[in-house]
């Protein structure tokens, strides 16, 4: 005679009933709905003293429907609830219109493994610049323009127009990542400086997914750091304040490299077999490769012929890489050339400093190196899987599973949810990043003072005593955490949310349910 909400129940014959009785805090009356829903609890400040429930009931009361049921809560205000559990003893689901489904499924698990686009689509229809995406057709070339300064997004705009090119305009990161993908422009120019997400995260997201990963990105920023770009795969840089006539420039070095359908590659390697195995490795229709086997010889088809990236090896027989990459950076027009150094020489510390400088990816050979050096010069080259043979494409997938960039990374989690420290020690571990971990404020803090290799922190923000925003302000006041990456971890992407983690000292903030390849993302931008 009981009555249910679940008109399934109401007509079973019989109804089973599993019940689970604790004996903790208790639950008011009038928060027993809420904390059904995701991210909540019956204590919402960021430091609450008892934890909440985060996505399990909101799970569980989407499950029981599914069998026909329903979950309630019943107990004491001050001590003690009972969780009920209340199922047909048979149910036939009635199967719905497409349209009309809203399956379990579409609630998220905390650290759900989510396609990066699937939330960002929406805002992709977003404009507050008129641009061209209504006018594109096949044959087109088209620039994405990513610049949240309206004003300066126009003049882009028509600069492009003017260079021959159909002009997209996105003013977010998230709509940016949301038109590459969809309509994989022949290039694009970005501003570092976003409303939403930092630019460098998005050049690596762009950088990392094999649909946009060969699509020029020409930076177009009032940082003025030329080699951080380059290293991560950009084709240029243009300083903010920009002139149009630089603009022009920037444009018709995009799409000089577009109208360049096959690219030059030199390759500066003394061993003969270690040269021919090197070609072997990268080349192919989209690829001219020179190999030469001195620093003079290579010195001679760099004047003669423009290259878009050089392999060097710096033991040479006439005179050590270190004076070649001097001779080439001394070239103006040079100055840009990326180099990719691939040596057997164990490097010194000034050896290394010397080379990051000059060189744009320093690779140690080993047993690894070859599919790194394929990997890598493919970054460089800008060049699209699909024009790559199925082995080589399946060595660059094998490479983007490993995601080298994080190897040997040490990474400290602040959580304290248990479940959320294991499915992120898990995940990260894929990718052969060391974890430690935390489950309060305090005991993060322990954890750094005693553990001085800790590339960067995951903090969650909602965490009891201590919450995440006392926390890093705890940390940042001490001198030596001061430039620590901090990725704050917040249950809502609330308005705000990014701002206020910001302030409170986080490099960086990421909602959950948390989305994997913006994570990862994260990781390889700040651990740098």
């Amino acid at each position: 005679g009981e009555v249910y909400d679940n008109p399934v129940l109401q007509t079973a014959q019989t109804v089973f009933a599993f019940a689970v009785e604790d004996t903790g805090i208790g639950i008011p009356v009038d928060k027993r709905k809420i904390i059904f829903e995701a991210f909540h609890q019956a204590d919402m400040t960021t430091s609450r003293k008892y934890g909440g429930t985060g996505l399990g009931l909101t799970i569980s009361r989407e499950i029981a429907k599914i069998l026909g049921g329903e979950i309630r809560v019943r107990g004491g205000e001050q001590a003690g609830s009972v969780f009920t559990l209340y199922l047909p003893a048979s149910y036939a689901p009635v199967v719905q219109a497409q349209g009309d489904k809203r399956a379990a499924s579409e609630t998220p698990a905390p650290y759900a493994v989510r396609p990066a686009v699937s939330r960002v689509e929406r805002v992709a229809s977003l404009q507050e610049v008129k641009d061209d995406r209504e006018s594109v057709v096949a044959g087109d070339k088209v620039l994405l323009i990513v610049e949240d300064d309206p004003h300066f997004a126009r003049i882009m705009l028509d600069t492009a127009r003017e260079g021959g090119f159909k002009g997209l305009v996105a003013q977010r990161g998230d709509a940016a990542i949301a038109l590459a993908r969809k309509l994989r422009p022949d290039g694009i120019t970005l501003d570092i400086q976003l409303p939403d997400m930092d630019g460098w995260r998005i050049l690596d997201l762009l950088k990392h997914d094999p649909a946009t990963r060969h699509i020029p990105v020409h930076i177009v920023s009032a940082e003025s750091d030329e080699n951080r770009p380059a290293r991560m795969g950009a084709l240029a840089c243009l300083e903010k304040p920009a002139s149009k006539e630089g603009i022009a420039d920037a444009l018709h070095r995009i799409k000089d490299f577009i109208d360049r359908k096959v690219k030059r590659l030199l390759i500066v390697e003394d061993d003969e077999a270690q040269r021919g195995a090197i070609v072997a490795l990268i080349s192919g229709g989209d690829i001219a490769v020179t190999a030469v086997p001195t620093g003079a010889e290579a010195l001679e088809a760099l004047r003669k012929e423009k290259y878009d990236c050089m392999v060097l090896d710096l033991g040479l027989s006439d005179m050590t890489g270190f004076t070649l990459l001097d001779e080439v950076r001394k070239d103006a027009s040079l100055r840009r050339l990326p180099v990719i150094v691939y040596t057997g020489k164990e490097l010194t510390l000034k050896e290394e400093q010397r080379l990051k400088r000059l060189a744009k990816s320093v690779i140690i050979k080993d047993a690894q190196s070859p599919e790194l050096l394929l990997d890598e010069t493919s970054l460089y080259l800008h060049r699209p899987e699909a024009s790559m043979s199925e082995d080589k494409r399946a060595v660059i997938e094998k490479m983007r599973l490993e995601d080298p960039a994080l190897s040997g990374k040490t990474v400290l989690i602040v959580d304290d949810d248990v479940r959320n420290i294991f499915a992120l020690t898990s995940l990260l571990e894929q990718h052969k990043v060391k974890t430690l971990y935390s489950e309060s404020g305090k005991g993060a803090i322990e954890m750094l003072q005693n553990n001085p290799g800790i590339d960067l922190v995951l903090m969650d923000v909602m965490m009891p005593d201590m919450d995440g925003y006392e926390t890093m302000q705890t940390i940042r006041r001490m001198r030596k955490f001061r430039s620590l990456p901090i990725v704050a971890l917040t249950a809502k992407a609330m308005k705000g949310d990014r701002e206020k983690c910001i302030e409170a000292g986080a490099s960086d903030y990421i909602a959950k349910p948390v989305d994997i390849p913006q994570l990862l993302s994260m990781l390889r931008v700040w651990s740098r």
